[in-house]
């Protein structure tokens, strides 16, 4: 058993240094001895079989269990030793079989029906908000921030992240907008504050989301402006000559986007346009993480752009503008798990110990993933009719130091009491 784990772990981890204790004491090193060492120990001889046999699923399994601690480091130390050396491995027959089976279910796994949909989001999004609370920024943006420099802080990159997709919506006074998936409302808010847009509805299946969302609008001046419902995308009614969808489209399943879109070109206007915000894979499409969907987003899945494109083609739309973000969700992750980990006994007062050992997982597998492997973040902006946009994209800009100017105004005239409910 440590002959076979030591050659799995020595072929992983070729860079920085990681010690491993077997149950009985045993153990050994890998890597070159650089960098910050990483020190895990196996509790039990089981948990080694486990890891071998499905490190994609058993790994986070065996944290929360306890079965896989770690000694010296951290969680995300440990994946990134792993995930980094992983990069251009050829994975063994086992991993293989198992990643083509969960390629060939993902359809099942993601068949993300309005009932499937309405119980996969309780799961996730109808935690107790105080959760939320520890490690959002102040608007509550539960997505990729826009980091503009590497010293930017966190509220300041959601709020980039934000007027980026404005500007490239283009805006107008006397636009009607719509937001699949608008979480806690904070988009929708800019949108009708900032962008001064006539009015938002945003959509959303999560309860405790739609409270806080309409509980801010209450609150705020733009409230008669921007609307929330509790409804599935597929039953929206009406024209809006705006769409944007941030962080949802990963919930939807393959099987699904060519109604997605469909539904979207019945909604925008002739010369309406949309913004799609989705994390995505750059490597072409892939099986959902089976600890992912088990635990933290089940139902979700990645989509590649050779699986989005042809989707949106179909339903008749046509993509303007393509835009990658690269390593922004990494940082923006980074922050989300430090400020977690300085308030885990907060998280522990409004949960257990299990469900802080995986949110720390969660967090931390999430950031070596797109640190480590080719997940990313898509930006399409999409039209039914290709005169809705400039023929360059000087307007990006042209329309951010507009807004930047709208948000000096829109912050001044704000009222403490429109901001999320703090922890």
């Amino acid at each position: 058993m440590l002959r076979i784990l030591q050659a799995v772990l020595s072929r992983l981890v070729i860079h920085g240094t990681l010690h491993v204790v077997l149950p009985d004491g045993r153990g050994f090193s890998c890597g070159d001895g650089s960098g910050a060492p990483v020190q895990i120990r196996f509790a039990d001889r089981m948990a080694l079989w486990a890891f071998l046999l499905d490190p994609e699923m058993k790994l986070g399994e065996l944290f929360m269990e306890r079965r896989l601690l770690v000694e010296q480091g951290s969680i995300h130390g440990f994946l990134v030793l792993i995930l980094s050396g992983a990069r251009g491995q050829p994975a063994s027959l086992l991993e293989r079989a198992l990643d083509h089976g969960r390629f060939l279910l993902r359809h099942l796994t993601t068949r993300n029906t309005r009932d499937r949909s309405r119980e996969n989001v309780a799961h996730h999004y109808d935690l107790d908000d105080r959760l939320y609370a520890l490690f959002l920024d102040a608007d509550w943006q539960y997505s990729c921030a826009y980091f503009e420099n590497p010293e930017q802080s966190l509220d300041d990159a959601q709020l980039a992240k934000k007027r980026h997709i404005a500007a490239k919506l283009l805006v107008e006074p006397e636009h009607r907008v719509l937001d699949i998936g608008c979480g806690w409302g904070g988009m929708c808010l800019y949108l009708t504050e900032t962008a001064r847009a006539r009015e938002a509805l945003g959509v959303t299946l999560s309860h405790e989301q739609l409270a806080v969302a309409n509980q801010r609008a209450q609150r705020s001046g733009a409230g008669e402006r921007a609307r929330f419902a509790l409804q599935d995308y597929r039953d929206v009614a009406g024209v809006f000559e705006r769409i944007v969808s941030v962080g949802m489209f990963e919930h939807i399943g393959p099987r699904f986007y060519l109604a997605f879109f469909e539904t979207c070109r019945r909604l925008l206007s002739e010369d309406g346009v949309m913004l799609l915000h989705t994390i995505g894979c750059s490597d072409g499409p892939n099986h959902p993480n089976p600890w992912l969907n088990r635990y933290i987003f089940p139902g979700g899945y990645l989509p590649a752009l050779s699986e989005i494109l042809p989707a949106a083609e179909k339903a008749g739309l046509i993509v303007t503008d393509v835009e990658v973000l690269r390593l922004h969700y990494a940082k923006t992750l980074q922050a989300w798990r430090e400020r977690f980990m300085a308030r885990r006994e907060e998280a522990l007062a409004l949960y257990d110990e299990r469900f802080c050992l995986m949110w720390e997982f969660y967090l931390a597998m999430s950031q070596a993933a797109f640190e480590h492997q080719d997940v990313v973040v898509f930006q399409l902006q999409i039209v039914r009719h290709q005169e809705a946009v400039p023929l360059t994209r000087d307007y990006i800009d042209e329309r951010k130091a507009a807004l930047r100017t709208a948000e000096v105004a829109a912050d001044m005239m704000k009222k403490p009491s429109n901001l999320a409910p703090a922890a």
